[in-house]
């Protein structure tokens, strides 16, 4: 879901009397919705929850994201999961990148892509 989206229906949740923290990895747009409490991971998009397929990620993410709701001091609070999505500092240049691919590693993207494409569409036909 959209960043944005989710940082102003925060404020919303929030106004109305119910208390939020946002998990996310486009920090310059959240601090700018002025969500209440932040829980920045420097992640690529669509992994804030933790590392794919990584339980213990996903685990220590949910408990700090808990910790930051119980004990955030002030509004706009954003606290940085020490977690890091790699220690080779260019995985930024690197990620999804398709001038840093082969044909055969984008072509097996392209794959992966299609088979979840396939599988989307075969429940969103089960109506």
């Amino acid at each position: 879901m959209c960043h944005q989206t989710v940082g102003l229906v925060a404020r919303h949740l929030e106004a109305n009397g119910i208390p939020t923290v946002i998990m996310g990895a486009a920090k310059d747009i959240v601090e700018h919705c002025g969500v209440p409490r932040f829980l920045f991971s420097d992640f690529p998009l669509g992994n804030s929850a933790g590392k794919p397929f990584d339980a213990e990620s996903q685990a220590a993410t949910l408990e700090l994201a808990l910790r930051v709701l119980e004990t955030a001091p002030a509004p706009r609070t954003t606290v940085q999961s020490p977690q890091r999505w790699s220690d080779v500092p260019s995985w930024k240049l690197d990620y999804s990148n398709p001038d840093r691919m082969t044909a055969e590693e984008l072509a097996e993207k392209r794959r992966e892509f299609d088979e979840v494409k396939a599988v989307i569409a075969g429940k969103s036909d089960r109506k």
